[in-house]
C-alpha cells in the first residue's frame, strides 16, 4: 500500500494549489471528455478553458462502461469512442494541446491496465500531472495502488459524502495532489442545488487531511461554484462544460468565464 503521498511537492498540481492559496483564490477544475465533440475541437476546448481561467483540467478517457458517469458524460464518451478515441490518442491530444496548467487523467482502471506498465511514464511525458481512477477504492488492489502511487503523477483520490472519518484519513494518506470530494451520492450530472450536508462533509474531510479539497458532482453554474468554494479549496465542473461544448465551444468558454468570475468575486 502506498503511504504519505502528500509529501510529494514537485508536481505542478502542488505548485498550482500553493500559488492559489498564497493569492487567496480558489481552484477551478474543469472536466472534458477526450475527443469530444471531435478530436480537433477537443484540442481547441482544452486551450480555450485554460485561456478562460481554468486552474486544472481533468481529461476523461472515454470508456465503454462508465458506471460513475451520468448521461451527459456517458454520451460524450460514446461519441468519442465512435470516432476512434483511445487512451493512447488521449495522451496525444494532451501533448498537442501543450497546456501550461496541470492536467489530470480521469479514467477507469481497465484502460490503464490494457495500456501496459509504461503508461504512467508515457502520460507524464505527454504533459499529464495526475491520475484519478474512479473504480479503485483504497485497499481494493494494493499492487495497483502501489504502481499508481509510486509514479511521478499525483494520485488523486475520491471521497464520498458517506465516508467515515477514519476512512477519510486512510484515503488522504494514500493520495496526493488534492482530494476530490463527491458532493452527493449517485453519478455525475448537473443539479439544481448543492447537497444540504456539504458543509458538514467538507469540515469532516478537512479534519482528516492537509491536502487541498475540491468539490465535484452537480456543480453546474456560477452560484453553485461560489457556494462550494466557501467550503473547499476548489470546485470541479464537468457535465455542464461537456453539455455546453456539445452545442459550441464558445458556450463552454462563456460558462467557464462565469465560473471563474464567481470564484474570484
Amino acid at each position: 500500500m502506498v503511504s504519505q503521498l502528500a509529501t510529494i511537492s514537485s508536481n505542478r498540481i502542488d505548485q498550482k494549489f500553493s500559488t492559489l492559496r498564497d493569492a487567496g483564490k480558489k481552484a477551478l477544475v474543469c472536466y472534458v471528455t477526450a475527443g469530444h465533440p471531435d478530436r480537433a475541437r477537443s484540442v481547441d476546448l482544452l486551450r480555450g478553458l485554460e485561456n478562460e481561467g481554468a486552474d486544472v483540467i481533468e481529461v476523461g478517457v472515454p470508456f465503454s462502461d462508465p458506471i460513475a458517469d451520468g448521461p451527459v458524460i456517458q454520451e460524450s464518451s460514446q461519441q468519442a469512442l465512435a470516432q476512434g478515441m483511445t487512451l493512447a490518442r488521449t495522451l496525444d491530444l494532451v501533448r498537442d494541446a501543450r497546456l501550461e496548467i496541470p492536467v489530470v487523467l480521469f479514467t477507469y482502471l481497465n484502460p490503464l491496465i490494457a495500456a501496459g506498465s509504461d503508461v504512467l511514464s508515457e502520460a507524464r511525458d505527454a504533459g499529464i500531472d495526475g491520475v484519478l481512477v474512479t473504480d479503485l477504492p483504497v485497499g481494493a488492489d494494493a499492487e495497483r495502488e502501489e504502481w499508481l502511487g509510486s509514479s511521478e503523477l499525483a494520485f488523486i483520490r475520491l471521497v464520498a459524502p458517506t465516508t467515515p472519518l477514519e476512512r477519510m484519513k486512510e484515503i488522504s494518506r494514500n493520495g496526493s495532489g488534492f482530494v476530490y470530494l463527491i458532493s452527493r451520492l449517485g453519478v455525475t450530472g448537473e443539479q439544481q442545488k448543492l447537497a444540504a450536508d456539504l458543509g458538514e462533509t467538507t469540515a469532516r474531510l478537512r479534519s482528516a487531511t492537509e491536502l487541498p479539497i475540491c468539490v465535484g458532482f452537480g456543480i453546474s453554474e456560477a452560484a453553485h461554484a461560489r457556494e462550494a468554494a466557501k467550503l473547499a479549496d476548489g470546485v470541479v465542473v464537468g457535465s455542464a462544460i461537456v453539455r455546453a461544448a456539445q452545442t459550441d465551444l464558445e458556450s463552454a468558454f462563456k460558462l467557464t468565464r462565469s465560473l471563474r468570475n464567481a470564484l474570484d468575486s
